[in-house]
């Protein structure tokens, strides 16, 4: 009896050891990414370039392969959609333009940041936020097109939270349609986004911490159960009618934008943007983490310094209240090359 009792005690005590120890290696883990990503702000807000990084920067995940996860755009795979390359330039365009001011009284869209949660679906977040904002634009319909809808069910564009591709979300749009649909937890559409959103790389006092990553959700056609929305799904499916890309030109995206409205587009996220809180973002320093989906509504100029204005979806605790400007004009971070977007069907 004392034998197997001094078995079962042993045996109690190394699972305690095991589970102690795993913690003590997930914490000095932990620690020590958190301590890097405070020595690159540090870092950033110690060189003469054109942008602070914040002071509220939090670590969540165990280590890089994390945050890696969540960087959902597949820059170096193709997808095998080829979109027409599109090269309209205006004269005399303006220094400063802003979609939101230009529509927002109209389009309150406009003004919304949403949040991809802990799924790597910004490809799809940067199409439908942009998507919805023009179809406000062109058809006066202030509605919101659905990211559920396309991360779960668009095959061809990638692989659900675990990343895809904007130019086969946009070509999505214009064959198949998205229905109707908007933040976590809004009911006044036909399919809200079903995961909920938590605080990215920051500390907040709303928002739990991103941890781990999630599935992607089924592919459902048919609106919400608890969705007060009453037209049906089928009914419901908002198609374009044109999906092209932009040129590689300064002067050919603002022309786009201040015509058509907010694009979609693609760039290379370093350590360092993690820490992003105000100014013009140019890469200082940091390790390449993998691509990134976003919505451009517009540019502007800051000390001398030309940007663009972008839309993140990592909510409003992040960045400047979810939003951050970009150099503009040298293809920082290779914005400018990945440029995406589609017209409604009228």
């Amino acid at each position: 009896m004392k034998h197997t009792a001094l078995i079962l005690s042993a045996s109690f005590l190394l699972i305690a050891l095991t589970g102690f120890a795993t913690y003590e290696i997930f914490r000095f883990k932990h620690q020590k990414y958190h301590d890097r990503l405070k020595q690159i702000a540090e870092k950033v807000n110690n060189s003469n370039t054109t942008w602070k990084a914040g002071e509220n920067i939090k670590w969540i995940n165990s280590d890089i392969a994390g945050v890696k996860a969540h960087m959902g755009t597949l820059l170096n795979q193709k997808s095998g959609v080829k979109l027409e390359k599109v090269n309209r330039q205006a004269n005399n365009l303006p220094s400063e333009f802003d979609s939101r001011v230009q529509w927002g009284d109209k389009c309150s869209s406009l003004w919304e940041v949403r949040d991809q949660s802990n799924c790597g679906s910004c490809w799809a977040f940067g199409a439908a936020e942009s998507l919805s904002d023009r179809h406000c634009i062109h058809l006066g319909q202030d509605i919101r097109l659905s990211t559920q809808n396309l991360v779960t069910c668009c095959d061809e564009c990638g692989f659900g939270c675990d990343g895809g591709w904007p130019e086969a979300a946009m070509d999505y749009y214009v064959n198949n349609g998205l229905v109707t649909g908007d933040l976590y937890g809004n009911n006044s559409w036909c399919q809200a986004y079903s995961l909920a959103p938590c605080a990215h790389h920051v500390t907040s006092d709303v928002y739990p911490p991103c941890t781990g990553e999630l599935p992607t959700p089924p592919c459902v056609k048919s609106c919400d159960s608890n969705s007060t929305y009453t037209i049906p799904y089928p009914k419901d499916l908002h198609k374009g009618s044109k999906a092209y890309s932009i040129d590689q030109n300064e002067q050919a995206i603002m022309t786009e934008i201040q015509t058509n409205g907010p694009i979609e587009v693609a760039f290379t996220v370093y350590e360092d943007f993690l820490t992003y809180k105000s100014g013009v973002y140019q890469h200082v320093t940091g390790s390449e983490l993998g691509g990134h989906a976003v919505k451009m509504v517009g540019w502007g100029v800051e000390n001398g310094t030309p940007y663009w204005i972008i839309v993140n979806s990592w909510n409003e605790s992040w960045g400047d209240k979810g939003t951050f400007k970009i150099l503009r004009g040298q293809n920082e971070c290779g914005i400018e090359s990945e440029c995406v977007t589609a017209l409604p069907a009228y």
